[in-house]
């Protein structure tokens, strides 16, 4: 009886032993992505292609996302990965008129998501100046975003959120990036202005190639009505001789 409780209980300190090793062996590659991700210079922010899609697919179904709406809508999408190594997550950006939201925050493992998220926000901020975005908006509460400056907006802030930003109207954040400066002015609006100056331009153009038309015609017909009156002078000249 001794001998056969000695042998199971030593069957299960080696089930257990098995057990420790099989985790350490997975703990290891999510702490050596997460280092190098914090140590290599190679980590990439981009924003997602069309190659992207199946691991941010991957990681939508994870998170219980609507994956066929975001599948169309995947450039809307930032992502951070490990110099093709792996990527360690991604987060949504909408852009309407000056106003830009954050949504959608999805990561390869939940360690990487105070590094995704601060590898984002230093992205965004480069895409919101080359859109003239005024503020940018999120629904997301990690401390990470709030660190980084997301505040509660004031009432008359909070009124300036778009529409299309969808999701229930409290619990929104949002950094104020620059000043607002009025209404803004639609991508159209500023083409048909641009149209107009173009137009503008082009008949200032055609007038003054008329009018040295005009002008070139007068000179010419003042040099052949000279030409003539001295063919005139010199024949008469030559007669009067003889």
């Amino acid at each position: 009886m001794r001998f056969f409780t000695s042998v199971v209980q030593r069957n299960a300190e080696a089930d257990e032993q098995r057990i420790h090793e099989n985790q350490n062996l997975c703990l290891p590659r999510q702490a050596w992505l997460l280092f190098a991700a914090m140590t290599d210079p190679n980590v990439q922010v981009r924003r997602a292609t069309i190659e992207d899609l199946a691991k941010l697919t991957e990681l939508w179904q994870q998170e219980g996302l609507p994956v066929e709406e975001f599948a169309r809508r995947f450039q809307e999408f930032q992502v951070v990965e490990l110099a093709g190594e792996s990527m360690l997550g991604a987060v949504g950006l909408k852009v309407a008129g000056t106003e830009g939201w954050l949504h959608s925050e999805v990561f390869g493992a939940p360690e990487f998501g105070d590094l995704v998220r601060e590898q984002i926000w230093e992205r965004v901020q480069i895409v919101a100046k080359n859109h003239g975005l005024v503020r940018v908006w999120t629904q997301h509460h990690a401390p990470m975003w709030h660190q980084l400056g997301f505040k509660l907006p004031s009432a008359d802030v909070a009124q300036r959120r778009p529409a299309a930003f969808s999701g229930p109207p409290a619990g929104w954040t949002c950094v104020q990036l620059k000043d607002d400066t009025g209404p803004p002015v639609s991508i159209d609006k500023e083409f048909a202005v641009f149209k107009e100056m173009q137009h503008a331009e082009t008949q200032k153009i055609y007038r003054q190639a008329r009018t040295m038309k005009i002008i070139a015609a007068i000179v010419v017909l003042i040099v052949m009505i000279l030409v003539v009156f001295w063919a005139f002078a010199y024949f008469k000249a030559q007669n009067l001789r003889r």
